[in-house]
């Protein structure tokens, strides 16, 4: 799966707002398929539709999904174990389900049968009940635009091409949205956190000196960085207001 796909950040938004009775089970399943096709779940050696997993979670008391979206030195939302950690810093995110006394992550991976069928396949692996080291939604957001302000005086300091963040227009066009159910903070720092993380995907270090490109590089490590925790911060609110 792609780091840049937002797959699992569309399962915990959209399984949170079945689970708070904002929507439908059957519609959070066609949200989260519009996003990346089918969607089948691997656990002990047996596949399963997601439709059945999530409904056999809800009866062993399923409450909540989290976010974790980490990267190598910085495994952000993961608390173990390590089988766990590696396979979701390897894909770049996961999901984490909440169930009592345990959770279970689930990692994405494409999946792809023949040519015609593009799907996800989630591979489950036991997840530590113990709540992620991750910054509140109000920390997460004054962080973000602190940072973002810091990048940009970077970047508008560096000569050359493709110095800036891509035109308003285009950020505008970003899209995961949270699901309804969520504060309007949260949607506030999720949608603010979603168009800068487009602008991080899009961002260009052609035509640019080594110097140039380390001023710019750090800069962009550092909002990356921010629109990550900003990322996990509004996804995970909604199971942050249940502690």
């Amino acid at each position: 799966m792609r780091t840049d796909s937002p797959i699992s950040a569309t399962l915990v938004a959209w399984g949170n707002a079945w689970l708070g009775g904002h929507v439908s089970l059957e519609d959070a399943l066609d949200r989260v398929e519009r996003e990346a096709g089918p969607q089948v779940v691997a656990a002990d050696g047996v596949e399963t539709p997601l439709l059945a997993f999530l409904v056999d979670r809800r009866i062993e008391g399923l409450r909540a999904f989290r976010l974790a979206l980490p990267v190598p030195g910085d495994p952000l939302g993961l608390t173990g174990p390590p089988v766990f950690n590696g396979a979701a810093i390897d894909a770049g995110q996961a999901a984490v389900a909440v169930l009592p006394g345990r959770c279970l992550g689930l990692v994405p991976s494409d999946d792809r049968r023949g040519s015609s069928y593009s799907g996800v396949r989630w591979t489950v692996a036991e997840a530590s009940a113990v709540p992620p080291d991750v910054p509140s939604l109000a920390e997460a957001e004054q962080a973000l635009r602190t940072t973002m302000m810091a990048a940009t005086e970077a970047l508008l300091g560096v000569d050359g091409p493709a110095q800036g963040f891509p035109a308003p227009d285009a950020l505008d066009r970003a899209g995961e949205a949270l699901a309804p159910g969520y504060p309007g903070r949260a949607h506030r720092v999720g949608a603010l956190a979603s168009r800068l993380s487009l602008a991080l995907r899009l961002a260009d270090e052609r035509g640019l000196t080594s110097g140039q490109v380390g001023v710019r590089g750090q800069a962009l490590r550092d909002l990356d960085r921010a629109v990550r925790r900003a990322r996990v911060a509004a996804h995970n609110a909604v199971v942050e207001s249940q502690v």
